[in-house]
């Protein structure tokens, strides 16, 4: 199941942080849907799990366990050593994560230049790759400040649900520090809509409210609440690899278009 790469034309290089400190706003599952759609659309892509949960690994099926990200973190082990190839799409592969990464945070603390670790770490491999989507823990600590220095693109998702921005103007605050102080060239790529239910006046209200506030920034494409969405990760499998003809693996093949075109 490819698309060749040649009909979207160039764009090269993105590294996308997917950045919410909240929970259960469909963060992985964007994560490995839209890292799964570039591969299909031929596009040489790398998951970074970076979330101590470890819930990008085995979503694809991999094994979260040695060697993964803590060690390239911590060790001074090689990005590339630990680089694992996905077992659903040749063109995708994945760097795992388990328990271990939440020592981490603890860990970068006495380290000098801690907010660069990962940025060190991709260095060498990241010319490799077309895009790299790196999936963030539902904190703003020392990890998700590694991934904001690292990243060229944020991508923040809202879920169209109850207190859907609290938090944002937080999250917002933290990206300007970062551009002021680490990363001048970060830049918000987008504000994805998720969880998103036809049949609620509340999900109509939020997206109405979301898209006025952040406008053009907002993408298109809306990802609807969605049982095989929720199915897809305890199988091992991407929502492409799961049921191919739902509305949930329409909407990231779509979405995936939108993230090329930025």
């Amino acid at each position: 199941m490819m698309i060749p790469a040649e009909y979207f034309g160039e764009n090269m290089g993105k590294i996308i942080a997917i950045v919410n400190q909240k929970g259960g706003v469909g963060k992985t599952t964007s994560a490995i849907n839209i890292a799964s759609a570039l591969a299909i659309y031929e596009k040489k892509t790398l998951l970074i799990d970076f979330d101590p949960q470890g819930n990008s690994s085995s979503g694809i099926g991999v094994d979260g366990n040695s060697p993964n990200i803590y060690e390239a973190l911590i060790s001074k082990v090689k990005l590339s050593e630990v680089i694992k190839k996905s077992p659903i799409l040749e063109k995708l592969d994945i760097v795992p994560s388990n328990v271990d990464l939440s020592g981490a945070e603890i860990e970068l603390v006495k380290e000098y230049s801690r907010e660069f670790k990962l940025k060190e770490a991709l260095e060498p491999v990241k010319d490799d790759y077309d895009y790299i989507i790196i999936d963030c823990p539902p904190s703003l600590g020392l990890l998700t400040v590694n991934t904001l220095t690292a990243c060229t693109d944020v991508l923040i998702p809202i879920q169209c649900e109850y207190y859907a921005l609290e938090g944002v103007s937080q999250l917002l605050n933290t990206i300007r520090l970062i551009k002021k102080g680490l990363n001048p060239d970060l830049n918000i790529m987008g504000i994805l809509l998720t969880m998103y239910d036809r049949r609620l006046n509340l999900s109509l209200q939020v997206a109405k409210e979301v898209r006025r506030y952040f406008q053009e920034q907002a993408f298109n494409t809306i990802i609807h609440r969605s049982v095989k969405l929720s199915e897809a990760p305890s199988f091992g499998k991407s929502i492409f690899h799961y049921d191919i003809k739902s509305t949930g693996a329409k909407s990231y093949l779509q979405l995936a278009k939108e993230v090329m075109a930025r």
